[in-house]
């Protein structure tokens, strides 16, 4: 696999933090893929974790405790890990607490992965409006209730969330949500410096993750939310006091940035990855390669592969006909020939770190009829409540 041209970014003022806990699991460095719904596969997660040599988390996208009870086909093919993959790390969600114990207890019956990490984060309508995702820790209780459920279920696994700030600036929630995480026995906590109504608009508020951080000292607390390079990690530590950093759409059509990432933690002068496009070029082919090897269809793969090529070619000079040429290709020939027009040997462009993917904001949040009433009261939550199929 090809490794991206680098060039030296002088460090200076490292973090204290250099390695992460969660349970008896340790990531060194503290850096943790974040779980997307339809990007961190297992093919996505190879590429991250080649770059960054084996180092830091990465966690499954989002399976849903309903369809894993119910061994839903896809499900159970979102579960597989590739034999290198230590710690194997699933992201769970779920409203029914029972559904969730029993989810948990697969898991560690059927030795499915080694840490569990639960969604409380999720802003997208049809998770919220089924009162799940980020619109759950407004019900005290019932996050309780699932908490209690993971934690006993899990045996000997570590259990983390990942939450928000709340859902919206009227119902912030996750100093109560930490506190709670504590008294039941989570192992960690991640927390998006976004509420709901937010979605991925405008800017993370770190001071919340410093907040929470001061308010439940007892474990480790990750930020999350506006991490563009490795730079803005080490800044997001620094200025919170955090223990380490989930990065999500910073790393899209970007899997080296997770060797940036290691570099940056480890103290020492970072060779910061800047590929010319010949390399990103080579990266995508070998992205749509392993999607149809996961998928086992070679056309199916690189039609998956599609949503991702705007994000890989941000800021080159491609042209608008091109770009869409290369996201209807069908097959890794096409695709190969169709990167063999472009000028390989473009440096990468300036600006290219910055933020990418979803930025929209300020959206209503669809939530249950009358979730908002009563922050504690969990009546009509129930099996029914739960999502069917995985993946987000």
């Amino acid at each position: 696999m090809p490794t991206p041209t680098s060039t030296v970014n002088p460090m200076v003022n490292p973090p204290v933090n250099s390695s992460l806990s969660i349970g008896p699991h340790t990531a060194q460095p503290p850096v943790v893929l974040a779980p997307m719904a339809g990007i961190t596969n297992a093919p996505f997660r190879t590429l991250c974790r080649e770059f960054s040599g084996g180092k830091g988390l990465f966690v499954s996208e989002m399976i849903t405790t309903r369809a894993l009870v119910e061994r839903n086909e896809k499900t159970m093919q979102l579960i597989h890990f590739d034999a290198t993959e230590k710690p194997r790390s699933i992201q769970l969600y779920g409203v029914d607490p029972a559904t969730v114990g029993k989810a948990v207890r697969m898991i560690a019956e059927e030795d499915l992965a080694d840490h569990i990490d639960l969604n409380f984060g999720c802003p997208v309508p049809k998770v919220t409006r089924k009162g799940g995702g980020s619109a759950l820790p407004y019900k005290r209780n019932l996050l309780r209730a699932i908490l209690r459920e993971a934690v006993s279920g899990a045996g000997d696994l570590p259990v983390t969330m990942k939450m928000r700030k709340g859902i919206d600036d009227d119902h912030i929630t996750f100093l109560d949500a930490g506190r709670i995480a504590v008294e039941e026995g989570v192992t960690a906590i991640a927390l998006h410096g976004r509420t709901a109504a937010q979605h991925y608009g405008g800017t993370a508020d770190w001071d919340a993750i410093a907040r929470l951080k001061e308010h439940v000292p007892e474990i480790p607390v990750l930020g999350n939310g506006d991490i563009w390079s490795a730079d803005d990690a080490l800044r997001m530590v620094r200025e919170t006091g955090c223990d380490g950093v989930v990065v999500g759409r910073g790393c899209l059509g970007r899997p080296w940035l997770f060797g940036d990432l290691v570099a940056a933690f480890e103290s020492r002068p970072g060779d910061y990855a800047r590929p010319v496009l010949r390399e990103v070029a080579a990266v995508m082919v070998r992205h749509a390669t392993l999607l149809g090897e996961w998928i086992g269809d070679e056309a199916r793969g690189v039609i998956d592969f599609r949503k991702h090529v705007a994000w890989y070619l941000k800021g080159f000079s491609v042209g608008s006909e091109m770009r869409k040429r290369l996201a209807i290709t069908s097959s890794l020939a096409e695709l190969s020939d169709g990167l063999a027009e472009l000028d390989l040997d473009q440096p990468w462009p300036a600006g290219a770190d910055g933020p990418r993917g979803r930025t929209s904001g300020n959206n209503r949040v669809v939530l249950p009829d009358g979730w908002l009433k009563d922050p504690y009261d969990c009546a009509g939550v129930s099996e029914d409540a739960e999502l069917d199929t995985s993946g987000g």
